[in-house]
């Protein structure tokens, strides 16, 4: 079991930057990444950070946003810089954990309660 909380979110102008946290706890997490939801469009992967420390960004972000951890919290980060209004929207924290025992060959995913990102133009 995996419970996700998360924080961060608020309304910032063009330009500006933000820094969403979410704070994890449970076993066996494999992986861990935001996805962004806009309003009436499909969930997608902004960034994520495996176990060993590996990244990965969407293209619309590389370079803006930079993905984190810190072990001792046991907390993920995702810093956003040069915010554009097309980063509005639900910003949630996902989390990937392996099955143990007779479950190795099997992932299960997990969810944050999401927190709202609104960037004016």
């Amino acid at each position: 079991q995996v419970q996700l909380v998360e924080s961060g979110g608020g309304l910032v102008q063009a330009g500006g930057f933000l820094r969403l946290s979410c704070a994890a706890s449970g076993s066996n997490i494999v992986r861990m990444a935001w996805y962004h939801q806009a309003p009436g469009k499909q969930r997608e992967l902004v960034a994520a950070i495996t176990s060993g420390g590996s990244t990965n960004y969407a293209d619309s972000v590389k370079g803006r946003f930079t993905i984190s951890r810190d072990n001792a919290k046991n907390t993920v980060y995702l810093q956003m810089n040069s915010l554009r209004p097309d980063d509005t929207g639900v910003y949630y924290c996902n989390a990937k954990q392996r099955g143990s025992g007779s479950d190795y060959l099997v992932t299960y995913d997990f969810w944050g309660q999401g927190t709202q990102v609104t960037v004016s133009s």
